[in-house]
């Protein structure tokens, strides 16, 4: 590692914090080892880019580098006599490196997240750094509304081609993380691996929707079905089943089948699939319907918009 932490990163000693990340950034998208497998030296670099973005990202330590205080692996510089007689003659005066190598997993970007770092002891004089935790590493992954909604075994190939078999619990919300314990890169020395961070996106169905535990349904009912009433088949997550339509239904009625949402805990109760009924007509109105109707309206008064008069 170069003795100057601006210098590995290629900013100016008085670069902006903001300055600092987006040059961290672009070195650590050009040398990310996912984009460069097998070249060592790549991901040697991408080591060394992180730990001075990390020395720098922390204020304390970057001050007291500024002033001379410490060198890059944060430990004291034997001080000049002017700096002596600064503190005081004779004075002995104890600098400690409380900072060390902040972790990484408290940043948002991805790039921020790869290589944690434990952070120094107290142990005199610049502490020492203990051995690096592994990289946790992000991986997408898509699933159907179904397998989501139910639960299901899926498998992620990594990188390097190994492959984990993840467990989708039924339930599991859009955007949703799984880890998987140890399952990142390896840790330095004795030091624990990373975790593998799945994060998991739901994809659409072609009639069911969801609103927490609850199915949504949007049911189409023909129109003696709405009027007459009758049982008609209704598909759920768990095949269909025989609903009872009351005579007389209305279009945005909604319908409840408990326990067909969905069954997160052996120990929560399911949630209810809501059937919301719409009316459709034939897509061809034939005479009967219409001279049906015509004679009815003439006989029946059926004002469905009297709430709206007078603006109310």
């Amino acid at each position: 590692m170069s003795e100057n932490p601006y210098e590995t990163l290629g900013v100016k000693p008085d670069a902006s914090d903001k300055e600092i990340k987006a040059a961290y950034r672009r070195l650590a998208k050009k040398l990310h080892p996912d984009l460069n497998p097998g070249d060592s030296g790549a991901e040697k670099r991408f080591k060394t880019v992180s730990a001075a973005y990390n020395f720098l990202k922390d204020s304390e330590q970057r001050a007291r580098f500024d002033r001379g205080e410490i060198d890059m692996s944060g430990a004291e510089k034997q001080p000049h006599q002017t700096y002596r007689s600064h503190a005081g003659a004779g004075a002995q005066h104890q600098y400690y490196n409380t900072g060390g190598f902040s972790d990484f997993a408290n940043e948002s970007d991805l790039f921020e997240q790869l290589f944690g770092h434990a952070k120094s002891g107290r142990q005199g004089y610049g502490g020492a750094n203990r051995p690096l935790k592994g990289a946790d590493i992000q991986y997408s992954l898509q699933v159907d509304f179904l397998d989501a909604a139910l639960g299901a075994k899926k498998r992620v190939t990594m990188p390097d081609g190994v492959t984990l078999d993840v467990s989708i619990p039924a339930g599991i919300n859009d955007n949703q993380i799984l880890r998987l314990k140890g399952k990142g890169l390896p840790g330095h020395a004795d030091s624990p691996n990373g975790d593998a961070l799945i994060k998991v996106t739901i994809g659409a169905h072609p009639y069911f929707s969801r609103d927490k535990k609850n199915i949504l349904l949007e049911l189409p009912i023909t129109l003696d079905e709405a009027v007459l009433g009758g049982k008609i088949d209704v598909p759920t997550l768990y095949g269909k089943v025989s609903m009872n339509i009351p005579a007389g239904s209305s279009s945005g009625q909604t319908l409840r089948l408990k326990g067909k949402g969905i069954k997160a805990g052996k120990n929560q109760a399911a949630g209810d699939q809501r059937v919301t009924l719409k009316i459709v007509l034939p897509e061809t109105l034939d005479d009967d319907i219409k001279n049906f109707f015509k004679s009815w309206r003439e006989k029946h008064s059926h004002d469905v918009r009297q709430k709206f008069e007078g603006g109310q």
